[in-house]
């Protein structure tokens, strides 16, 4: 028989209070629902005052308003990620009944699972921007300064792009490792 824990009328409130303070959390993900709100204007924004551009001018503008629309619908991607595992990790689950819509990985990204979500969202966002900086070498007078290509620019977003990628490796071996250790301990045990 499990031993009964014992019932003080201070702790039980505290920790009631503790338990429910995760509410407190639900303004920051309406803030995020908002943002995805503020990044789809932008987005159709760009869309229509690059798009005339873009059919008028050379390829390279095309695929550049192209990767400019890739990467704010990664950052929205991005953000409703966080959003729901945030709001499922954090707060309570989200109840979508029977929506065939609800997507599958809803309800099954951990903390670990959204860490790496979020650095593989900015990995991509990141090598996105790299990309397009380098596309706008070839344009005129784009990216460059009175003597050329801004090299510093270029070498401290490669670096940036590196650190990303490797912060996610690391964070990726991390969780690999802690999974094994208590893989290891749960067959220990058994």
């Amino acid at each position: 028989m499990a031993a009964q824990r014992r019932h003080n009328p201070l702790e039980a409130l505290l920790e009631f209070m503790i338990f429910n303070s995760r509410w407190l959390l639900v303004p920051f993900y309406l803030g995020l629902v908002a943002v995805i709100v503020v990044i789809g204007v932008v987005f159709f924004r760009e869309m229509l005052s690059e798009a005339e551009a873009a059919m008028n001018g050379t390829a390279d503008h095309a695929v550049l308003l192209v990767l400019d629309l890739i990467d704010l619908t990664l950052a929205a991607n991005l953000v409703m990620i966080v959003t729901f595992s945030g709001y499922e990790n954090f707060v309570s689950k989200i109840d979508t009944g029977n929506s065939p819509d609800r997507p599958n990985w809803m309800g099954k990204v951990d903390f670990s699972g959204l860490k790496i979500r979020v650095i593989a969202s900015i990995v991509a966002i990141s090598a996105i921007s790299l990309l397009k900086s380098f596309m706008e070498l070839a344009e005129p007078g784009e990216g460059a300064t009175a003597h050329g290509p801004d090299n510093v620019r270029l070498a401290w977003m490669v670096g940036i792009h590196l650190t990303f990628i490797i912060s996610g490796v690391l964070l990726a071996l991390m969780d690999f490792l802690a999974a094994k250790a208590e893989t290891g301990e749960h067959a220990a045990h058994d």
